[in-house]
Parts: C-alpha cells; structure tokens; sequence
C-alpha cells in the first residue's frame, strides 16, 4: 500500500490563481488513472476544455457552475455533487462563491491531457 501525504506534494499553479495537487499517477505514467485536488480561488473560471478519456469531478467545498457542450444550461456546483464527463465533451465551470472551489478530479488515464484547441 502507497501513502500520499498531501503536505509532501508539490503543487502546480495553474493561470488564473488555481492550484493542483496530484494525488495519484506521476509523469512516467505508472498507474492506470490520475487523481488530483484542485482548488480554485473566488471569480476563477477554467476555459472551455475536453479530455480524450473519461473524467469524473467531485466537489468538496465551496460553489460553482459547470456547463458541457451538448447540455442545456449550467448544473450547480456544490459539495456533495459529482459529474462524469465523458471522452471528448468539451466543458469548463467557474467559482461563484466568495470561498474557494475544492475539486476531486479522476481522469481515466495515466496521464492528464488537457484539449484547450477548438473543436
């Protein structure tokens, strides 16, 4: 059994002020999924984006809004509410709150790919 302690991590800055912590999988591509907290400061909002794998994001604090392409409207964001986006749905969310969003993410892959290209 692997122990990550969340202290010892490194974290990434993402534009925009939002920061991650890679909870499981490394550059080499040693496991079969990469799971990470993000946590993205009041007025964040990611740009519109897709993963060629299934990603699945769970909230753990603070509020927000989230859209996909093929979905009418914008699903709230709040603890305790999860999405499943799948491969190569173009999405984004955005804070809301005055607090920080506090994400789960789990990508389907070894690796995180990111696809901020038009589609």
């Amino acid at each position: 059994m692997k122990v990550v302690e969340h202290e010892a991590v490194a974290v990434e800055r993402f534009p925009g002020g939002a920061t991650y912590l890679t909870l499981v999988g490394d550059e080499d591509g040693s496991t079969p999924v990469r799971t990470g907290i993000q946590v993205s400061p009041p007025g964040y909002e990611t740009p519109e984006h897709s993963h060629p794998y299934v990603e699945v994001i769970t909230v753990l604090e603070g509020t927000g809004e989230a859209w996909a392409e093929g979905e009418e409207g914008t699903v709230a964001l709040r603890p305790g509410v999860t999405l499943i986006l799948p491969p190569g749905q173009r999405h984004g969310f955005r804070v809301t709150g005055g607090t920080p969003l506090r994400t789960l993410g789990v990508h389907a892959s070894p690796h995180r790919i990111v696809d901020i290209g038009e589609t």
